[in-house]
């Protein structure tokens, strides 16, 4: 068994494994079982596996054991060091495209 502790890496670590991501924007769309992740995905049951430990070690996803399965869901509020990053880009980005659209609108005005 590998030393690698989960608590080690963080939130960007986390979504930097394409597999990863898939496995959330799969999650975001409904919560799955590892069987549905491993069908829907195409991935092997151990990758899942392993994956869904790393999410769920990083607090990204929460499982509930319904009857012998395990349901794997978002989390609450998953990912907060990512948001918090991003967040202020986001805003900044918005602005931007909201004075580009300003003056396209104003251009187009003119030219009318």
């Amino acid at each position: 068994m590998s030393s690698w502790c989960y608590e080690s890496v963080d939130a960007f670590a986390v979504i930097a494994d394409p597999t990863r991501r898939r496995i959330l924007d799969s999650l975001r769309a409904e919560p799955a079982d590892v069987g549905t992740l491993v069908s829907t995905l195409g991935i092997s049951q151990s990758l899942a596996s392993k994956h869904l430990g790393v999410l769920r070690e990083a607090g990204a996803v929460d499982v509930e054991v319904a009857g012998k399965r395990r349901v794997y869901h978002l989390a609450e509020d998953p990912l907060p060091a990512v948001l918090a990053w991003v967040t202020p880009y986001a805003r900044q980005w918005s602005m931007r495209l909201d004075h580009l659209s300003t003056l396209i609108d104003a251009e187009a005005k003119e030219q009318q």
